[in-house]
């Protein structure tokens, strides 16, 4: 199936797969070649793109996909390849978000911070 996967900044990934699996706000779901229609909200998280040359893990930060035909097309409000991801960053990042999160466990913003950079981490550990 064709998949393109775009985010603001750039097309992060353009052509074949045999498998996309990426989470949305209601759970992660796989799509295969001939799946039904389907729109989705996505939610911060892992995509992974079995591409012809191996598999391509993501992070995505929010967006929506859409399958059509054979065609999956993800937009993402924010993205980064496995390679992209600093971790040192991404630790930093986590450090600043538990820190907001201990003095204002409802803080939304922080939580949404964690997640991202949970997930950058997860991402990044697989290269």
């Amino acid at each position: 199936m064709q998949v393109e996967l775009v985010s603001p900044e750039a097309v992060l990934f353009s052509g074949e797969c045999s498998q996309v699996v990426t989470r949305t706000v209601d759970g992660d779901i796989a799509f295969l070649d001939n799946h039904a229609p389907f729109i989705g909200a996505l939610d911060i998280g892992q995509t992974q793109l079995w591409a012809t040359d191996g598999v391509i893990s993501l992070a995505i930060n929010g967006g929506f996909v859409e399958v059509s035909g054979n065609a999956v097309t993800i937009l993402s409000d924010g993205a980064m390849a496995a390679q992209e991801v600093d971790p040192s960053e991404a630790e930093s990042d986590l450090a600043i978000a538990e820190e907001a999160l201990a003095s204002d466990a409802d803080d939304q913003d922080a939580a949404n911070a964690k997640k991202w950079a949970e997930t950058r981490l997860r991402v990044a550990a697989t290269v």
